[in-house]
């Protein structure tokens, strides 16, 4: 019951009836990633690509997709990775969560969050006074 409940009102918590139910009737499971998201392809979409979605396990953050999920998602690539054995190159980092909002954000020097003062550059704006 509390699934429907969540399925019927939220968006940003698994998926919801629609998706459920276009899911059902145009997808075809791809495969699953190690965080439990389940990726679908169906349906061609209206530039001749096949449609791709992703079913987030729990909340919907685009950033808990693995580097080799997301190029298939993003169509740089036509196999899953569950169809070849990928293996992540040595350059690409692993999945780290989207950090804003929490104590682990980036806050460059000079931001409000942040002592200290903002470097000067070319495009930093100079306001005229009478006189000068």
């Amino acid at each position: 019951m509390w699934n429907f409940i969540v399925q019927t009102f939220t968006w940003w918590n698994g998926q919801t009836m629609g998706t459920r139910f276009a899911t059902w009737r145009f997808g075809k499971r791809v495969g699953e990633d190690e965080f439990g998201n389940v990726y679908y392809e169906g349906g061609m979409s209206s530039y001749g690509l096949p449609k791709r979605w992703v079913i987030y396990k729990g909340y919907a953050e685009a950033t808990a997709i693995p580097p080799g999920w997301h190029g298939w998602m993003h169509h740089r690539t036509d196999v899953p990775p569950t169809k070849e054995n990928y293996v992540a190159k040595e350059w690409e980092k692993g999945h780290r969560a989207n950090q804003t909002g929490t104590p682990q954000a980036y806050r460059p020097p000079g931001s409000l969050a942040v002592a200290g003062e903002r470097p000067r550059v070319t495009g930093d704006y100079d306001a005229w006074t009478p006189g000068n």
